[in-house]
């Protein structure tokens, strides 16, 4: 009889961390989602000012078409992707595209005083350094959901419910420009 309560008692004890494994899976993907939500805010402003900038710069820079067409596709695919990783990967070409403007912006004297286009600049510089900080906030959560999904013995609820590794919402190529040091001429 003591040996029957143990093992229902071991029963028990399995099935209860069992749910307590799977609610924390479940908790951590939700964070995830709403994370993503708190940048999805922010992704949104900035293709709301993009065909701004774009307009403002379109009469200064006559030879610079591709550039202007490459944000302009990045951002209606940016806009048209539904699933976070879908997002992340549209995002991070439409970052940079934007990249790409900012160095063709250089040979332009005029358009960088242009009053329009110096508060559209820092409309859009002032979106990126909130999607910077969401991003952070998103790829924190992404992380303790890989954790989870990857660690003993949460490991073996998630592979049973499906659970899986979520990507990270890097930089991209944009990474190479921001790791380089700045450069100072005299």
């Amino acid at each position: 009889m003591g040996a029957f309560l143990i093992i229902i008692g071991l029963i028990l004890f399995l099935a209860l961390l069992a749910v307590s494994l799977y609610n924390r899976l479940v908790r951590l993907r939700i964070n995830r989602e709403q994370a993503f939500a708190d940048v999805d805010v922010q992704l949104k402003q900035r293709h709301d000012l993009i065909p701004q900038l774009v307009e403002a710069v379109k009469g200064y820079m006559q030879h610079e078409r591709g550039v202007l067409t490459e944000i302009t596709e990045a951002r209606a695919n940016a806009m048209k992707a539904s699933t976070i990783n879908e997002k992340i990967e549209a995002e991070t070409r439409l970052s940079s595209a934007l990249q790409g403007l900012r160095v063709s912006v250089e040979a332009y004297p005029d358009l960088k005083a242009s009053q329009n286009f110096m508060d559209l600049q820092n409309e859009i510089s002032d979106v990126e350094n909130k999607i910077a900080a969401a991003r952070r906030f998103f790829n924190s959560a992404t992380k303790e959901l890989n954790v989870a999904v990857e660690t003993f013995p949460s490991n073996l609820i998630a592979t049973l419910f499906n659970f899986k590794k979520e990507p990270m919402f890097e930089l991209g190529e944009q990474r190479a420009t921001i790791e380089e040091p700045p450069k100072i001429q005299f």
